[in-house]
C-alpha cells in the first residue's frame, strides 16, 4: 500500500520503519489527509503478521509542528454554521472531531503491537501526543530536538490526551508545569522527567528504535496494567494536598482568570487522575470541545498562530519584486540600538559594517554582541564557535567608504534631524544606487527625512524596539515616496532575521508608540485623579498586560517622555497635551530627580540585586487618595484596554495600519496587550463594535474626550461589522493603501 505522506518499509527483523515526510511542506503537520493516513498505516501494521512492532520518524529536519491550527479554524467555521441550524447536533459535530486525534493515538496505543517515536527535532503538539502514545520514545542527541505542548499559548490546550500521558509519566508539578506554560523541552530534560525513554546519536536515532523492539518492549502502556500506580502518589494522598491549593492560587495569579484554556488543563489532570484512562481522555475531550468553543481560543487562534504565520512569511511584500539575497548590511550608529541591530543581522549569517563617529564607538558597539553571545555560551545555548563565527560577521568603521557594496543601510543614529541629514547625505555618497536606506527613527516621519535622500523611492522606515535582541517586531514605516522594491527588501531583511513585520504608513509615533503613550497617559490621568498607584499597576496586570504602565514609563524612561510632551506641543500645541500630566512628569523629573529605571529612581524604586523593585512611596504625597475601597477596580482595567483599542482603530480609520491582522500582532508583540483578546482589534470585535462604543461613550462621559469612539467606529456599530469584516485582509486590494 502507497501514501502520500509517508512510506512504510519492513526490514528483515519485521520491523516497520513509518518515515512521515509531507510533499511541498517544509515540515510535518496533522491533516485531515495525515490522520487518514495513520489510521490506515497502524491497521496495516496490525494486520500483517510479518511485522513485529513500528517506528515513527521524520524524513525532514525536525519531526513536527504538530496540528495544523487552520484545520481548527475550518471546524470551527463547520461549527458555527451548523449551530446556527441545529445547535444540539453541531455540539455533537466539534466533540466527535475534537476527540479524532486522541482515538487515533488511543487506537496505536491499544493495538496490540509495539511503537516506536524516534525523535529528530521539533516535535511539538499533537506530534509529542503521538509520541507520548508510542510504547517506546527515542530523542536524537542535538540542540534541534526540542519537544513541547505548546497549545496553551494559542488559547487551547494539549487535547489529544496530552493532559492525561503526561501525569502518568511524571509527577503532578512537574506536569502541570509543562502544561501550562508550554514550555520546550530538551532531550536530557525529557528524559529526567521521564516523558522519554532514551537520547541516542543523530545517526543512530533510527537503529536505537528497532533495538527497543528487538529487545522485547511491551506493547502495554504502564497505565493500561493492572496495579499501575501514579508517579509522585495519587491526588488523594500527602503530596496531592501539598500540590493542588497553591497550583490553583498560583494559576490564579499567573493570568488572573483571563485564560479558560489553562483553567482547564488543571480541571483534566485533577479530574483525569481521579478517573480510569479512557474515561480520563473523554474528559479531557469534553473540556477540549468546550475550550474551542471560547472566543479566547478563536481570537488567540487567528491573532498567534494563522495571522502570525501569515506575516512572517511576508503576507505584505509586494508581488512581483525579487527575493533579496543580502550580501553585506550597514549600520550607522553603534550605541545600544544600532548595537542590537548588529546582533541580530549577523546573528541570521549576514555580515554587517557598523559605523559610528570614530572607531572606538564603533567596537564598543560589536563589545554588545560579543556580551549577548558570551551569555548565550555561558548558558549553553550557544557553542563558542559560533560566537567567533558572529563577532567575525561584523566590522566596525568609522569611515562611511567601508558601506560600499551595501545592500541595506539601517540608520541608528541620535534621534536629531541634522545628525541623521548629514548621515543619509554620507552613506548616499558612497552606496550603490540600487541600495535601499532605512531608518531606525522611532519620533521622527519618515517623508520628512526622506527629503534628505537623492533617492526617496529607496528610503523607507524600519523600527525596531528595545532591546532588539528580544523584542519580535519591527515596524516597516512607508514614506510618500517609498517605492515597492524598499519595501520588500525591508521585508525580507525582518524576515532573515526572524522577526515579525508589520507595515505602517507615515504618522506622529507610527502605530505601536501612539498605543503605548495612550495607556501610559491613562495611567497618568488615574495618579492625578487619586487612584492609589499599586492598583493602577495591578488592574493593568488583571486586564492581561505583562507590565503595569508606570512599570513601562520607567523602562523606557521618564524624562524621555517628559521630552516627547514638551516636542509634542512644540509641535501642535499647548492643547496637544494635557496640563496636568506635563505638571505630573515634570515633578518626577525637574523636582524629584527621578528619571525611571536608569537611575534607579522613577514610579518605582530600584534597589541593588536581589532586592525587588516597589513602587516609589512619595506617589502617593503628589496628590489626595481616593480610599481603596471606593475605587471602580474593574473599570480601571477596562479604561486602560479600551484606551488601546480606541487608538487603534483611529489608526485603522486614519489608514496609518491597512491590515487587521498586522494591528492584533503588533499590539501583542511590541507591548503584550492582552494577548488573550487576540490583540487590540479583536478586543473589539470580540465585545462587538455597538457594545464597545457604548462602553467608551460611558467612559467618555466620565473621563473626558481619550474615549471618544472615532466615526469608523460608530459606523461600524450601526452596521454590525467587525474589523475582519470590513477590512478583510484576504480580500485583493493594493499592498500599500487601505481598502
Amino acid at each position: 500500500m502507497s501514501y502520500t505522506n509517508f512510506t512504510l518499509d519492513t526490514d528483515a527483523d519485521g520491523i516497520a520503519l513509518v518515515t512521515w515526510n509531507m510533499p511541498d511542506r517544509s515540515m510535518n503537520v496533522f491533516t485531515e489527509e495525515v490522520m487518514n493516513e495513520l489510521d490506515k498505516i497502524i491497521d496495516q501494521v496490525v494486520a500483517d503478521a510479518g511485522i513485529k512492532g513500528a517506528v515513527i520518524t521524520s524524513g525532514k529536519d525536525s519531526f513536527s509542528g504538530g496540528a495544523d491550527l487552520t484545520m481548527l479554524q475550518k471546524m470551527l467555521t463547520v461549527f458555527a454554521t451548523e449551530k446556527a441550524r441545529d445547535p444540539e447536533k453541531a455540539a455533537k459535530l466539534l466533540f466527535d472531531n475534537a476527540g479524532r486525534m486522541g482515538g487515533l493515538w488511543r487506537k496505536l496505543e491499544t493495538s496490540g503491537k509495539p511503537w516506536v517515536s524516534a525523535i529528530n527535532g521539533t516535535c511539538m503538539g499533537g506530534a509529542f501526543e503521538l509520541s507520548l502514545a508510542c510504547h517506546g520514545r527515542v530523542a536524537a542527541d542535538s540542540d534541534k530536538v526540542k519537544m513541547a505542548l505548546p497549545e496553551v499559548k494559542v488559547g487551547i490546550f494539549p487535547g489529544a490526551g496530552g493532559t492525561q500521558r503526561v501525569p502518568r509519566l511524571t509527577d503532578q508539578q512537574q506536569a502541570l508545569q509543562m502544561l501550562t506554560s508550554g514550555q520546550n523541552l530538551s532531550p536530557q530534560k525529557a528524559k529526567a522527567m521521564g516523558l522519554i525513554h532514551e537520547i541516542a546519536e543523530p545517526a543512530k536515532l533510527v537503529e536505537t528504535a528497532k533495538a527497543m523492539i528487538k529487545n522485547g518492549l511491551k506493547a502495554v502502556q504502564p497505565w493500561d496494567e493492572k496495579g499501575f500506580k501514579l508517579p509522585g502518589g495519587p491526588v488523594y494522598s500527602a503530596a496531592g494536598a501539598n500540590l493542588w491549593p497553591p497550583a490553583i492560587a498560583i494559576l490564579r495569579r499567573e493570568t488572573h482568570g483571563n485564560y479558560p484554556a489553562a483553567a482547564a488543563i488543571l480541571k483534566c489532570v485533577y479530574e483525569g487522575l481521579l478517573v480510569p484512562f479512557d474515561t480520563a481522555l473523554r474528559i479531557e475531550q469534553r473540556y477540549f470541545t468546550e475550550i474551542m468553543q471560547s472566543k479566547e481560543a478563536a481570537a488567540m487562534i487567528r491573532s498567534l498562530f494563522v495571522s502570525l504565520q501569515e506575516l512572517n512569511k511576508g503576507a505584505r511584500r509586494p508581488a512581483g519584486v525579487p527575493d533579496t539575497k543580502f550580501k553585506k548590511i550597514g549600520i550607522l550608529g553603534a550605541g545600544f540600538m544600532g548595537a542590537g541591530i548588529a546582533y541580530v543581522t549577523a546573528k541570521a549569517g549576514i555580515p554587517v559594517v557598523l559605523l559610528d563617529r570614530d572607531l572606538e564607538s564603533a567596537q564598543k558597539g560589536k563589545a554588545h554582541s560579543d556580551s549577548l553571545v558570551s551569555d548565550q555560551v555561558k548558558k549553553g545555548r550557544a557553542k563558542p564557535e559560533e560566537k567567533d563565527k558572529l563577532l567575525s560577521l561584523i566590522t566596525p568603521t568609522a569611515d562611511y567608504a567601508d558601506l560600499a557594496g551595501c545592500d541595506l543601510v539601517v540608520e541608528a543614529v541620535f534621534e536629531d534631524s541634522g545628525v541623521k541629514k548629514a548621515a543619509t547625505e554620507q552613506a548616499e555618497a558612497v552606496l550603490k544606487s540600487s541600495a535601499i536606506f532605512a531608518s531606525n527613527t522611532s519620533t521622527i516621519p519618515i517623508t520628512g527625512l526622506a527629503k534628505n535622500s537623492a533617492r526617496p523611492k529607496n528610503f523607507i522606515g524600519i523600527h525596531f524596539f528595545s532591546p532588539v535582541d528580544k523584542m519580535m517586531l519591527v515596524e516597516i514605516i512607508l514614506g510618500k515616496k517609498t517605492g515597492d522594491k524598499a519595501l520588500a527588501t525591508a521585508i525580507d531583511f525582518v524576515r532573515a532575521i526572524k522577526k515579525t513585520p508589520i507595515v505602517v504608513n507615515d504618522t506622529r509615533g507610527f502605530y505601536v508608540n501612539r498605543c503605548v503613550l495612550r495607556y501610559m497617559s491613562e495611567a497618568y490621568k488615574m495618579l492625578i485623579e487619586g487612584v492609589p498607584a499599586p492598583m493602577i499597576e495591578n488592574a493593568a496586570k488583571a486586564a492581561g498586560m505583562p507590565v503595569g504602565p508606570l512599570a513601562l514609563t520607567d523602562e523606557t524612561a521618564i524624562d524621555l517622555a517628559q521630552k516627547i510632551m514638551k516636542q509634542t506641543i512644540g509641535d501642535l500645541g499647548d492643547k496637544a497635551v494635557d496640563p496636568r500630566q506635563m505638571a505630573l512628569i515634570n515633578t518626577m523629573v525637574d523636582d524629584h530627580g527621578r528619571f525611571g529605571r536608569k537611575n534607579g529612581k522613577g514610579f518605582y524604586d530600584y534597589p541593588a540585586k536581589p532586592a525587588k523593585k516597589k513602587l516609589w512611596p512619595g506617589l502617593k504625597d503628589l496628590y489626595p487618595q481616593i480610599e481603596p475601597e471606593k475605587v471602580d477596580y474593574e473599570e480601571l482595567q477596562q479604561r486602560l484596554l479600551v484606551t488601546i483599542a480606541l487608538e487603534a482603530a483611529r489608526v485603522m480609520e486614519e489608514g496609518i495600519v491597512t491590515d487587521p491582522r498586522e494591528a492584533d500582532v503588533g499590539s501583542i508583540l511590541a507591548f503584550g496587550f492582552a494577548p488573550y483578546t487576540g490583540g487590540a482589534l479583536s478586543y473589539i470585535d470580540g465585545i462587538g463594535a455597538r457594545r464597545f462604543v457604548k462602553i467608551a461613550k460611558g467612559l467618555q462621559k466620565k473621563y473626558g474626550a481619550e474615549f471618544k469612539a472615532p466615526k469608523l467606529l460608530l459606523d461600524m456599530a450601526e452596521k454590525g461589522e467587525t474589523f475582519y469584516e470590513r477590512f478583510d485582509p484576504y480580500a485583493k486590494r493594493d499592498v500599500k493603501q487601505a481598502a
